[in-house]
């Protein structure tokens, strides 16, 4: 697939995925004759894991030394298990947290809801 393709696959732009592959988030593209980027499989594999790794909110930093430690076989599965096990507890407190700022939002919804229905008890009925 070329990079028009993948872009639209992924709904990432064409810039983006440049990125990825210059600061080594994906393996260097293989390009045909003419130059354009022709992405594999192996490739759009790396792009779906990265993609839903950054919108877990993993840093690009954290991603850059799993993807590096990756490439560096599998004498590194034991640190790129505890890399994502790190990230995981990281994410189980962010959605902690956000179910507790939800829950403050709804409260809030609520009295604002309550106030308007005080308020509206208070109004003059129309006559007939």
């Amino acid at each position: 697939m070329n990079i028009a393709e993948v872009s639209k696959k992924f709904n990432l732009s064409q810039d983006t995925l440049r990125y990825y592959e210059r600061i080594g988030l994906i393996p260097s593209v293989n390009r045909n004759k003419s130059g354009i980027r022709d992405y594999t499989e192996e490739d759009c594999k790396w792009i779906e894991f990265i993609k839903c790794m950054r919108s877990a909110g993993l840093p690009i930093e954290v991603l850059i030394e799993y993807v590096s430690l990756f490439g560096q076989g599998d004498e590194t599965i034991e640190a790129r298990k505890e890399l994502l096990i790190e990230q995981r507890e990281q994410l189980i407190k962010r959605v902690e947290d956000m179910k507790k700022t939800l829950e403050r939002l709804n409260y809030k919804i609520a009295r604002y809801e309550q106030a308007v229905v005080e308020k509206e008890k208070t109004l003059k009925r129309p006559e007939n």
